[in-house]
């Protein structure tokens, strides 16, 4: 597809997000309106997701390394390439799950309505609010909410991407609390939807995610912290360049 084609089907999928956002909102309200129902809102997340994805040509084809037990709590890892990213995740996690993401995200419509929510935002120039951020996320993990963290803390600007480094706090709350680490590699998403569309646009397409087997925390110190950050940057950086 050229690049007019690509960035009016990029239109098309944002006007389809608020759509069926809009659609569900008066149910979404209701949920917000008590934190005891936020647990409801993740599923209709997912409705909106797969709604909008369908209509616009996007799949996600996810494959496991092994079964996952949903029934355990876990600090889901990323890789960040795209928006689809946390589409993709949204829709893999089988159990409650949040995200955290720069503050600036509130300002967007629908976006802005799950940080508010279920979400947690950060300040990534602040070590105040990277360290609210952390202490909220550590009290949903002892909640049983998984927390989807992007240790490259943003998506990297060179195109094609690269993984670059990973941050170390989601690994050092890791072993603080003895929960599992779980990767899950995107593969392809910038493909189908590079960044935030705008520059490239985007195009109709599969986007394959790749569930890693989780990686035990129980028996480390927060002396390894910096090597488990190294492993599971490796597990995904091998599993990128094998594709």
């Amino acid at each position: 597809m050229k690049i007019p084609l690509k960035r009016l089907h990029t239109y098309f999928y944002r006007y389809s997000v608020a759509f069926f956002f809009i659609l569900v909102w008066p149910i979404l309200y209701f949920l917000s309106r008590k934190k005891q129902r936020y647990k409801y809102i993740n599923g209709f997340r997912r409705l909106i997701i797969r709604l909008s994805t369908t209509i616009s040509g996007m799949f996600f084809n996810v494959k496991h390394e092994e079964k996952i037990d949903w029934s355990r709590t876990y600090i889901i890892i990323g890789n960040h390439t795209s928006n689809l990213d946390v589409s993709a995740i949204s829709i893999t996690a089988k159990n409650n799950h949040c995200f955290i993401g720069k503050e600036e995200l509130l300002s967007n419509m629908v976006l802005g309505f799950f940080f508010r929510t279920i979400d947690i935002t950060v300040n990534r120039d602040s070590k105040i609010s990277s360290f609210r951020a952390f202490k909220t996320a550590a009290e949903r993990l002892k909640d049983g909410v998984n927390v989807v963290i992007f240790p490259e803390a943003t998506i990297p600007s060179d195109y094609p991407p690269s993984l670059h480094s990973f941050k170390n706090g989601a690994f050092r709350l890791a072993i603080e609390l003895k929960i599992p680490i779980l990767p899950i590699t995107s593969l392809d998403t910038w493909k189908v939807f590079w960044n935030t569309g705008s520059e490239y646009g985007s195009r109709p397409g599969i986007c394959n995610i790749f569930v890693h087997k989780p990686i035990e925390t129980a028996h480390l110190t927060l002396d390894d912290a910096d090597t488990l950050r190294d492993e599971v940057h490796d597990i995904i950086k091998h599993k990128i360049e094998l594709t």
